[in-house]
């Protein structure tokens, strides 16, 4: 009975599949995100701690209410109006995203490239926006309204400069990675590499590279620009 329990039990595992039911490559990448999910935690646990700590701070809805042009030609003010727009366009890339990937489960080379060139447009805008908003806090300061790591005429210690430019733009550098990453999977599936794999499994790890990043801005807006 112990010999029949033992082959049994060999048959089921036989070294050869995994017991999470997932590839190698997707295991890989959960690991990763992980990881990084504490680097994240870590930064925005010092933000929390020092904010909560602090006498005075910035008010989000006086530092980010600028809209370009807008406010630049008509001195138009929107209070958290323009990071709103950028959420909204990475939220929105991330279900492109997620069409592609569905498309790659049907094998639909056609409607992968099509979903995951609008993903990579929508990332190259969140980018391109925060690039316009770090732009204008710091030529701000020249106007006593805005910010670097080194100054701040918000009334708000420096750290709240410092703790937004490093968090925000490590941010922007997983969205920039992202792009670049994406672009490399519409090019490779312009190209039919995965269909000669004959699946799309690289299209869905990308992808959840990709709602990570826009999951970890959903908490950098709410640590940021609404507390």
């Amino acid at each position: 009975m112990a010999t029949e329990a033992a082959v049994a039990s060999k048959d089921a595992w036989n070294g050869g599949h995994s017991p999470f039911n997932v590839s190698y490559g997707k295991l890989m990448m959960w690991y990763f995100l992980v990881s990084d999910a504490f680097t994240f935690s870590a930064l925005l646990i010092s933000y929390g701690a020092i904010r909560f700590s602090s006498p005075n701070w910035a008010d989000p809805n006086h530092v980010f209410d600028a809209f370009p042009v807008l406010t630049e030609t008509f001195g138009w003010h929107a209070p958290l109006g323009f990071v709103s727009v950028m959420t909204f366009i990475l939220i929105l890339s991330s279900v492109f995203v997620v069409r592609a990937v569905q498309e790659g489960h049907r094998m639909n080379r056609k409607g992968v490239v099509r979903w995951m060139f609008l993903g990579i447009l929508g990332g190259a805008a969140f980018l391109g926006c925060q690039a316009w908003e770090w732009n204008h806090l710091i030529s701000g300061v020249e106007h006593g309204h805005g910010m670097t790591i080194y100054e701040n005429t918000f009334g708000a210690p420096v750290a709240f400069g410092q703790l937004f430019f490093i968090i925000t733009g490590f941010h922007g550098f997983h969205v920039f990675s992202g792009v670049v990453f994406n672009i490399i999977i519409w090019i490779q599936a312009m190209n039919g590499v995965f269909e000669r794999r004959g699946h799309y499994e690289m299209v869905e790890k990308i992808g959840l590279y990709w709602h990570f990043v826009d999951l970890v801005w959903v908490f950098v807006f709410l640590a940021f620009y609404l507390l």
